[in-house]
């Protein structure tokens, strides 16, 4: 958590896990997989307990989904199996019709689930892991209620007003979530919203979304970590200047760079590349990885996103290897 807040180091970089660790070997050897952690509160709180017990990770984080708000506002979704994640099948608002957020929105139960694993998790190790929670910022839900092209377009034709009545109507969703997991335990909790360079440009990001993104962190009474997926050193700036105190990173963004662009306004985390070396690369790969980050600055060392589910564990605990290198 010094490493979030930019405080003392401590005596080594962390390992951290801001998305998800998840693998099959993870699974095989914990003796929880999916779907079942996707759904069941003791089960999620295992699956993160692995994470820190089996890999050596200095967190734990429970949700290995971005469909638990989406199912509860009403998207029928399919929760996978052990060689696929969670999928939205329906998008109940591609109308861009108004959203009516349920006062029981806790309370439904792929929302609850993550509550209770939060809670059984700082049962179990609160003070001496960091608990990791997440939840989905109103750019990605909006994906979700209205479909990602679709709501791409209405971006692209600059429809302002159907755009910002979306994420007005979904930021209470955010906050509400990010809220409650803190109150169950949660440390720091890791907000995704995907407004990733590949898909839209810095100036859509500073119109639409970081407005809001300076008043979910400044209504939200904890840590937040912000997680893009992508290329996003055309808005790193911007990402600093909205409040958040980490910013999760992926390979396309230079951990140097990154570090010499923002790391005085917030902690980075990340940014070891998923497909060519957790993924398919060899332990030696992904440690050297690590340590470049590591000698880039980068205050927390993991994952550059949630990996692939075939990632080899090996190269995982290279992460772990890594960090405690030289300590």
């Amino acid at each position: 958590m010094s490493a979030v807040f930019g405080g003392r180091k401590g005596l080594r970089p962390p390992a951290g896990n801001p998305t998800s660790v998840v693998c099959h070997g993870l699974m095989d050897a914990s003796g929880v997989s999916f779907p079942h952690a996707h759904t069941d509160a003791s089960a999620m709180a295992e699956l993160a307990l692995a994470g820190h017990d089996i890999l050596g990770f200095d967190t734990v984080m429970s949700e290995y989904s971005v469909h638990q708000e989406s199912a509860a506002l009403g998207s029928h979704v399919d929760w996978g199996h052990r060689d696929m994640m969670p999928d939205a099948k329906t998008h109940p608002h591609a109308d861009f019709s108004d959203i009516i957020v349920p006062e029981s929105l806790l309370e439904k139960p792929s929302m609850k689930v993550v509550l209770d694993a939060i809670s059984n998790l700082r049962r179990h190790v609160g003070g001496s892991v960091a608990i990791v929670g997440k939840v989905m910022g109103p750019w990605t839900l909006s994906y979700h209620m209205a479909g990602v092209e679709n709501f791409l377009r209405r971006v692209g034709r600059r429809d302002g007003a159907a755009i910002n009545r979306m994420l007005r109507q979904l930021m209470p969703v955010t906050i509400a979530f990010a809220g409650a997991q803190f109150q169950a335990g949660a440390d720091v909790v890791v907000l995704a919203d995907h407004a990733t360079g590949d898909l839209v440009g810095p100036y859509h990001y500073k119109e639409y979304l970081l407005p809001i993104h300076k008043e979910i962190t400044a209504a939200i009474g904890g840590p937040l970590i912000l997680h893009v997926c992508g290329r996003c050193a055309d808005r790193l700036e911007l990402f600093a200047e909205a409040g958040f105190d980490a910013y999760h990173f992926e390979w396309q963004v230079d951990a140097k760079e990154a570090v010499n662009r923002v790391g005085r306004k917030m902690c980075l985390v990340g940014n070891v590349n998923n497909p060519d070396v957790l993924l398919m690369g060899r332990p030696e790969d992904a440690y050297r990885q690590a340590r470049y980050a590591i000698e880039a600055g980068v205050g927390i060392i993991g994952p550059e996103c949630a990996i692939p589910l075939p990632t080899p564990i090996e190269n995982l605990k290279a992460i772990v290897s890594a960090v405690h290198a030289g300590y």
